[in-house]
């Protein structure tokens, strides 16, 4: 059995599902392959816009029509006889609807009111997709993924309970053999008592990943918009390398600092199982890829960028005349861990403590407000962090290009930076 993972890209069209069902036909075997879907282009962005109290009433109402023509022009262009089709993408619109209606806006909801609508763009891509790969005679299971990936109730960053869904997926199994596909949604997952939660934005690799190391999959791909895993984003760098081998550790390493080829979270279950996992193109699928597995070095060895946007960096000093020791330093984590707040680069000195995260305006702004309880707080906005493994110092000053640096971290093999975002 193995195990494919499409993301939001390689979906985002009637054009590009017609693609993706190419590809999965050329790989149908004796036994079901599992294929995890995203929400179709942006719809993520869009839902989020639909959570309870974030946009005005008229505002929901186009986004709404937006969000059913989108999949509406999909789903007709993709199935002749799309009656049905739109019968079901209509039902869960109405349920959609009826979710917000029903759920009260307020900050401490937040978190689980944007996981019950978010939601619903994988419930809608993959309606679609079964559909369609039914139509090319693609004998297809649509199956629930709050049914399969059973989690806690922190919502947003939903947390796996493993024994729960390691027997769902074996139930699965034992249930699906007949079907050439098993179609399931990424990025979502459920709790016990039947609330809807997700595993973090972008969450759909980990989902593949969770299903592989549950099914012990012989393999797990990763369908992208480029040709592997590159030692930088195409977006800065016009002379890219692809790397052909990777590591475990190493890929571990480069999603902890932000690679946005993978999900943080997607490398270690399926490294517990051996079980390899490859990156290719859905645009030529027949090209090489690239491959995580148990090597020892990654090939070819070549420096890599990682750029985050978007950051801000916190500095965070005692209002008396303590040090930053363990008594402050656990009232700052308890804070960064109550909020939901991932630490992406930190640093302390006897008076001080920094810290570097994305600057995501409701909960940083939460987060300065409590810290001023008990702290001074300064803070610098609109910063990039910049992390270069395999380093040397001709590669940092081209990178840094002149800008001033507000903290620097160096290891032996990674240094960070937090500059001025160009």
């Amino acid at each position: 059995m193995k195990v494919f993972k499409f993301g939001g890209a390689s979906v985002n069209s009637a054009e590009a599902v017609r693609n993706m069902a190419q590809i999965v036909q050329k790989h149908i075997e004796s036994v079901p392959l599992v294929v995890v879907v995203s929400a179709m282009g942006k719809t993520t962005n869009l839902l989020e816009k639909l959570v309870p109290g974030v946009s005005s009433a008229t505002e929901a109402a186009t986004l709404r029509q937006q969000l059913r023509d989108y999949h509406m022009e999909i789903a007709k262009s993709l199935i002749p006889n799309h009656l049905d089709i739109i019968e079901k993408i209509d039902t869960l619109l109405h349920n959609l609807d009826g979710r917000v209606v029903s759920l009260v806006p307020s900050p401490e909801q937040y978190n689980y009111n944007y996981d019950q609508i978010v939601s619903f763009g994988e419930l809608i891509s993959t309606t679609i997709i079964s559909a369609y790969l039914n139509t090319l005679g693609i004998n297809t299971l649509w199956v629930d993924a709050r049914q399969l990936v059973k989690t806690d109730h922190h919502y947003r960053e939903g947390q796996v309970k493993w024994e729960l869904t390691r027997a769902a997926c074996k139930a699965l199994v034992a249930d699906s053999m007949t079907y050439s596909v098993i179609l399931t949604q990424g990025f979502i997952g459920g709790t016990a008592d039947g609330h809807t939660t997700t595993l973090g934005r972008e969450g759909s690799d980990y989902s593949a990943s969770i299903l592989a190391h549950c099914l012990e999959a012989e393999s797990m791909t990763i369908w992208k918009d480029v040709p592997g895993f590159l030692n930088a984003d195409p977006k800065y760098f016009d002379d890219t390398v692809k790397i052909s081998q990777i590591p475990y550790n190493e890929a571990i390493e480069l999603a902890y600092y932000g690679a946005s080829v993978i999900h943080p979270k997607t490398v270690k279950p399926i490294q517990n199982k051996g079980i390899p996992l490859y990156i290719k193109s859905f645009i030529t699928p027949e090209s090489e890829g690239s491959s995580i597995g148990n090597y020892h070095t990654i090939s070819p060895e070549t420096p890599l960028y990682i750029f985050k946007n978007n950051q801000i960096l916190l500095s965070i000093l005692p209002k008396d005349f303590s040090f930053i020791a363990e008594e402050n330093l656990q009232v700052i984590f308890g804070l960064l861990n109550e909020l939901g707040i991932r630490v992406n680069l930190m640093q302390n000195s006897a008076l001080s403590f920094s810290i570097c995260i994305d600057n995501n305006p409701q909960r940083t702004g939460l987060l300065i407000e409590q810290l001023r309880h008990s702290f001074h707080v300064r803070y610098n906005e609109n910063l990039q962090l910049i992390t270069i493994r395999y380093y040397t110092q001709e590669v940092i000053d081209r990178i840094v290009a002149g800008r001033p640096v507000l903290l620097e971290q160096r290891s032996r093999s990674t240094e960070q930076l937090i500059v001025p975002q160009s």
